[in-house]
């Protein structure tokens, strides 16, 4: 179970409720909290008190006074004001993510929201009703006004739904449900909309995911090691105690895990060759420089997933501040590190691909005994090219960037909602280009026969036969590319990485 605005939430426990697989509760001392702070509020409006956001206007309007009269009508128009997200929906996985992370922040207390609000809220995430929001539209700071705009519409009726996986009017998909919309009070809309919900649901998935990428591509690395009949020496425990960055260490001691006990490994412990490419013996240096730029990410992702980053910030009776804990700087930045971190992962893999099809290292060309009639694998590493240098024009840093708004009153801003998309478009491509790593080094392996390599790799090349077997001739490369893809993410390969994780226990920080 886990307690919305008491416990901590991680990163992996985010993903668990994401997936329905931990449950939640707000407990009866939040509730009260809850209560409490959105006393407070009212407080202030019925003593006329000046408090930005509460019975003022918002942005570049924040010296206009709203009546308590007309508190309720403000925050109505400010949902809808705000709403100007544009481009395709986010998918629903986002915006739940969203809803959960958003939920988590108001439970601490200090946004003066509603108890009945933050129920709806719970119930469009048991339900599984997700609103739709445009991906365009913030610029990270004075929170992500547009999609937390997009993302709460339906409270009001307004905008529309995921409802049993077809978009529809929220209108139509609450009265399914015979409930009504509900009307905000003072301060509620500003609570729902400023925030870093967007930028942080981006950064919990892009987490997540590139932790699964950074370990599927130590695993296909050490199999293309073995296929391309690489040393175990770059992997060797006392090479990094004296470079001791963690990342590196976890590398070299996972792969020469997984590699020690190779007959392949065994067959050239005495070969002629003096040293490996880059691409192979540099991949502790290289995978571990890209997982501590993730576990920078993890770590401020956490802190931000147990934040508050709404405003005006309500401490007690009469006690408020307006601050800039919605400015999305500090997760815009370790995003654009963690961008560059995935498409180097991607860089270095497309060099292995082209280490395998080179005719080197006792290889066939192209990994095909007979080429000429057939093109073997040569296209394959164009999409590789491809993918990289796409990822490499998507490695500028949006955080960089700063446009001001609201007529100079938000002067500097974070673009952090782009980091956070950049970031994951990323790791789309990145999953391919692995894909057809594991392709390549799966093929090339066979080669060695009748040589075996570890059980460790034996294993993960018996679940790649299942699914593409060992290429005599040319066919359709795509659907072992697309094929290899999907095994890659799924709960067979899942359970390789968590038992891939387990190799040692030295380095706790760098799971999820």
């Amino acid at each position: 179970m886990f307690y919305y605005g008491t416990d901590f939430l991680t990163v992996g426990k985010a993903m668990q409720i994401l997936e329905g697989k931990l449950p939640t509760m707000l407990t009866e001392t939040v509730k009260d909290i809850v209560r409490q702070s959105q006393q407070y509020v009212e407080n202030i409006v019925a003593e006329k008190e000046k408090v930005y956001g509460i019975n003022t206007g918002f942005g570049v309007l924040c010296d206009t006074l709203i009546s308590e009269e007309q508190t309720k009508t403000l925050q109505y128009n400010l949902l809808r004001s705000h709403s100007v997200g544009v481009g395709k929906p986010i998918a629903p996985d986002l915006a739940k993510l969203m809803l959960i992370c958003k939920v988590h922040s108001l439970a601490k207390g200090f946004s003066g929201i509603n108890l009945a609000t933050l129920e709806r809220i719970l119930w469009h995430i048991a339900q599984d009703v997700i609103p739709i929001v445009p991906e365009k539209g913030s610029v990270g700071a004075s929170g992500d006004l547009a999609p937390l705009a997009h993302l709460f519409l339906p409270l009001l009726g307004l905008g529309e739904v995921y409802l049993d996986g077809e978009r529809v009017p929220a209108a139509h998909a609450l009265a399914k449900y015979g409930m009504s919309p509900i009307e905000l009070g003072a301060k509620e809309g500003l609570a729902l909309i400023n925030g870093t919900q967007f930028i942080l649901a981006h950064a919990v998935k892009g987490v997540a995911r590139l932790y699964h990428c950074l370990e599927l591509a130590d695993i296909i690395g050490a199999i293309s090691l073995e296929a391309l009949m690489g040393s175990a020496k770059p992997f060797e425990a006392r090479l990094h105690q004296i470079r001791p960055f963690k990342g590196n260490q976890l590398v070299a001691q996972r792969i020469y895990a997984m590699v020690k006990d190779s007959e392949v490994l065994k067959s050239h412990i005495d070969c002629e060759r003096v040293q490996d490419p880059y691409s192979l013996r540099c991949m502790p240096q290289v995978h571990g420089a890209s997982r501590n730029a993730w576990l920078h990410l993890k770590e401020l992702t956490e802190i931000e997933l147990n934040a508050v980053t709404d405003n005006p910030i309500i401490f007690g009776d009469h006690d408020t501040i307006s601050g800039g804990n919605f400015h999305g700087q500090p997760l815009a930045l370790p995003l654009d590190y963690a961008t560059l971190a995935a498409a180097e992962i991607g860089n270095i893999a497309d060099r292995r691909c082209y280490l395998m099809i080179e005719g080197r290292f006792g290889l066939p060309r192209l990994l095909l005994k007979e080429t000429g009639l057939n093109s073997g694998f040569m296209i394959p590493q164009y999409t590789t090219a491809a993918l990289v240098s796409e990822n490499k024009s998507l490695c500028f840093p949006a955080s960089a960037d700063s446009i001001p708004t609201s007529l100079g009153q938000e002067d500097h801003v974070s673009m952090g909602s782009i980091s956070g998309r950049k970031l994951n478009q990323v790791i789309d491509n990145l999953e391919y280009i692995l894909a057809i790593e594991l392709l390549y080094a799966s093929q090339a392996l066979e080669f060695r026969r009748p040589l075996r390599s570890s059980t460790w790799v034996e294993q993960i090349i018996h679940i790649v036969r299942e699914k593409v077997t060992f290429a005599t001739e040319d066919r359709i490369f795509a659907e072992d590319i697309n094929a290899l893809h999907g095994l890659m993410l799924s709960s067979d390969f899942a359970t390789i990485v968590k038992e891939y994780s387990a190799l040692n226990t030295n380095f706790e920080e760098f799971v999820i």
